[in-house]
């Protein structure tokens, strides 16, 4: 996939089993399918307990099923779009899932967590190569288990084994260099939630000037590896300050502002749009469940429906890309 241009979208984050298979959610990848996004990150979630727990549980009650994806997959390629199956897991216990990990001296209990993750990832990567997906996603945020480099060298090679597409690593924001392994994936990855903005309500040229002062450690952590960056999550909601802190998803109290979430918008495409060592965004997120119409200017989410970032991103989408 060398000089490939990813210009992707998150669909159905948070979706409950059964969700893709339902006529809203199917009339959302539709409209997706219209901001000129030709790749979409399926990315959905089981669990662990807690962030100290050594076991991965697929819940039945919750998680979207082999079936649903498979239906998901089918109507992406039906409407042109591509697949990255991303699969994460979360704790139970509410603790981002960054926080997963045991002491040094656990060696037990270390041996005993990759043994569960692995088998929970090689299990999508059967799908992914089944389903003839694109794209997998290998890790999401897994800050605590990542200086783990012989453990992940050796997931890699077992999913590998399974899949024959390319692969990715989905690491966070200023953290991305302390991984050691990333010679091992085809992307880099990364959650772009950088606070571009020093204040709420900041200006685009304010903000792609945050966007230039990132550039230069990104693209030497593309040139150390040999490997194109992808900003696999990237977003901010249309709210107040959010570009302050475009991880945000707590401070609904916000007032609204979809200027400052296009303004993120333009910041980003503009800053990275044509460097050669960079190879697209996955934008975060659209919903399966979207509001009507006549909501998006009450909406302070990341979704971007009806909304001026929508247009931001229709007007960079529709450009071809020559690297």
């Amino acid at each position: 996939m060398k000089n490939v241009f990813l210009k992707g979208m998150t669909y159905g984050w948070g979706s409950k089993r059964g969700e893709y298979r339902t006529e809203y959610a199917e009339d959302s990848m539709r409209k997706l399918a219209e901001t000129g996004s030709e790749w979409i990150a399926l990315s959905f979630w089981t669990w662990q307990d807690t962030v100290h727990s050594t076991e991965i549980h697929y819940d039945y009650g919750y998680t979207v099923t082999d079936r649903d994806l498979a239906h998901a997959v089918q109507l992406a390629k039906q409407l042109g779009l591509k697949v990255c199956l991303k699969p994460v897991v979360n704790s139970r216990d509410g603790i981002w899932r960054a926080r997963i990990g045991f002491p040094e001296e656990g060696e037990v209990y270390w041996a005993a967590w990759f043994r569960s993750y692995t088998n929970f990832i090689k299990h999508y990567a059967e799908l992914a190569e089944e389903l003839e997906c694109e794209m997998f996603c290998i890790g999401c945020e897994m800050v605590g288990t990542e200086s783990r480099t012989a453990e992940w060298r050796q997931l890699i090679q077992e999913v590998t084994n399974l899949y024959t597409g390319p692969i990715i690593y989905n690491a966070n924001h200023g953290k991305e260099e302390e991984i050691e392994w990333l010679d091992e994936v085809d992307f880099i990855g990364t959650s772009a939630y950088y606070p571009v903005a020093s204040v709420p309500g900041d200006s685009y040229e304010n903000m792609l000037a945050g966007w230039e002062r990132q550039k230069p450690r990104l693209k030497s952590l593309s040139e150390r590896f040999g490997k194109p960056l992808v900003f696999i999550e990237i977003g901010c909601r249309s709210a107040h300050g959010c570009a302050t802190m475009p991880w945000d998803f707590t401070y609904t109290d916000l007032p609204y502002s979809e200027d400052e979430q296009a303004n993120f918008y333009r910041s980003a495409l503009e800053a990275f749009w044509n460097e050669p060592w960079f190879a697209g965004y996955f934008w975060w997120d659209w919903s399966t469940k979207l509001y009507d119409l006549e909501e998006a200017s009450i909406d302070r989410g990341f979704d971007i429906y009806g909304k001026k970032a929508e247009q931001v991103l229709k007007e960079y989408y529709k450009q071809t890309i020559t690297k």
